[in-house]
Formats: C-alpha cells, sequence, structure tokens
C-alpha cells in the first residue's frame, strides 16, 4: 500500500551517486549544473505511490534513479490502461512541464523507487539558457513520440509473445532510458502489470524469447541479447518451451 504520508512531504536532498545518476546534468555548463544540482530534490517511492495523477497540476519535471514506475490512465468504464514502464534513468513529463498544464496520465510506483524532480519553472530556466538542455528535452521528445506510436500497434497486436517483445524492447531504450543498460531489473509480475497479462502468460512468452535467443533471464532481471531481434520480433511461440522461474 502506499505510504499514508505523500511522496512530496518525503523529499529530500540527492546524494552525489544519485546526481551522477541524472543523465541531463551532463549536458549542462558548470554554473547551470550547479544550479540545476541545487534545484533536484529527491524522493523514496514506495510500491504504490504515487508520483503524480491526472487533473493535477505539473509542479516538477520527473525522473528515475533508480527503480520502475508505470504510466497509465483509467477510460470511462473505470478500466486502468498502461502506456508504459518507466525504468532507471528515465525523465517524463516534460510535454506537459513546457505546456504548463494538468497530468493527463498517472504516474505509480511498482516497486520501492528513487524518484527526482526539478522545479518546473528551474525546467524553463534551463531552456532558456542551456542549448545542450533543448536538444536532450528535443531529443526526448522525438523518442517519445516514437514510443507512444508502437504502445498504439502492441495494443492491436493479439499475439503475447510479440506484445510481450516489443514491450520489453521499449524499456531498452538508450534515449529515454540510459539507466537500463542490457539488464533491465524488473520481475514477471512487473512485467504483466506493465503489458496487461498474466505472470504465467509472461513466463511462457520470455521463455520462447529465450529459446530464440533474444534475451535471457538472470536472477532479478533480464538481459538483451539482441535489441534490433527484440524490436521486430514476429515469431510465434515454440510449442513445448520450458517454464521459467520467477525473476527476484
Amino acid at each position: 500500500m502506499a505510504n499514508e504520508i505523500p511522496l512530496h512531504q518525503r523529499r529530500r536532498d540527492p546524494t552525489a551517486a544519485e546526481l551522477a545518476g541524472i543523465p541531463w546534468l551532463r549536458v549542462l555548463e558548470p554554473p547551470q549544473w550547479t544550479l540545476a544540482a541545487r534545484e533536484v530534490t529527491v524522493g523514496d517511492a514506495l510500491p504504490g505511490d504515487y508520483v503524480c495523477r491526472i487533473g493535477r497540476p505539473v509542479t516538477y519535471w520527473f525522473g528515475v534513479v533508480e527503480g520502475l514506475l508505470k504510466m497509465s490512465s483509467d477510460n470511462a468504464q473505470g478500466q486502468t490502461m498502461t502506456f508504459t514502464g518507466v525504468p532507471p534513468g528515465g525523465w517524463f513529463g516534460e510535454g506537459t512541464a513546457l505546456k504548463r498544464e494538468s497530468y493527463r496520465y498517472n504516474i505509480q510506483a511498482l516497486r520501492k523507487s528513487v524518484v527526482a524532480g526539478l522545479p518546473v519553472d528551474t525546467f524553463h530556466w534551463l531552456l532558456d539558457h542551456s542549448i545542450g538542455f533543448n536538444r536532450f528535452v528535443m531529443d526526448q521528445l522525438n523518442e517519445r513520440l516514437g514510443q507512444f506510436i508502437a504502445a498504439r500497434e502492441i495494443d492491436r497486436m493479439s499475439n503475447p509473445d510479440v506484445r510481450v517483445a516489443r514491450s520489453l524492447a521499449a524499456l531498452f531504450n538508450p534515449t529515454l532510458y540510459p539507466g537500463v543498460g542490457e539488464i533491465l531489473r524488473i520481475t514477471q509480475q512487473e512485467l504483466g502489470y506493465l503489458v496487461g497479462l498474466s505472470r504465467q502468460r509472461v513466463n511462457e512468452s520470455l521463455a520462447a524469447l529465450e529459446v530464440q535467443g533474444t534475451i535471457r533471464v538472470e536472477y532479478g532481471g533480464l538481459r538483451v541479447l539482441n535489441l534490433e531481434a527484440l524490436r521486430s520480433s514476429v515469431f510465434h511461440a515454440k510449442a513445448g518451451a520450458q517454464s521459467l522461474p520467477r525473476a527476484a
């Protein structure tokens, strides 16, 4: 369950290691870095904590230092639609921050996570004063557009194995999620939440992907062996694929 104390009331100053994990700080000039690093705060989110909610005005630009979040929305029937996961290194909501509008989605922690926030006024100051920061945000917006076009395509796929493969590929995007690297720390249950499938069905799909040589299931996560094959997967699960142990 979510903590009774709101996440924003649990914010604190980041450690040096946490600042080092924020990718856009690396593109700033020293005076800009000093100002931005002073303005960044972090919060230790617990499973179920909301980072932002639909209808709330934007106050921060957020990113994941550690952990895993999900972006979702509720339809008119009260059903939850998950758009994507946000693994380490991912920053999100730049479009909302640019327009200073209210959120049109929920962001919620799937596990214990460290979430960083940059005040929206500082976000706009950096846009006005840093070419490097502008390029970073522009790249984010471009990649995000491609991500959501792909997500619409995934939603229409009837083959669950392809859905798992494409959804995994989206989480290994090096531009949006530079903190992931080659190993994604995720459980089969968490992946099921993101893809909209049961843990058992996700297990079967991961087994088929491993047989294909696209991924390798390791303790606590997944290692990608062929990202391009993962992005273009059109295979059908092989009969008799062995069930894999649950990722820790």
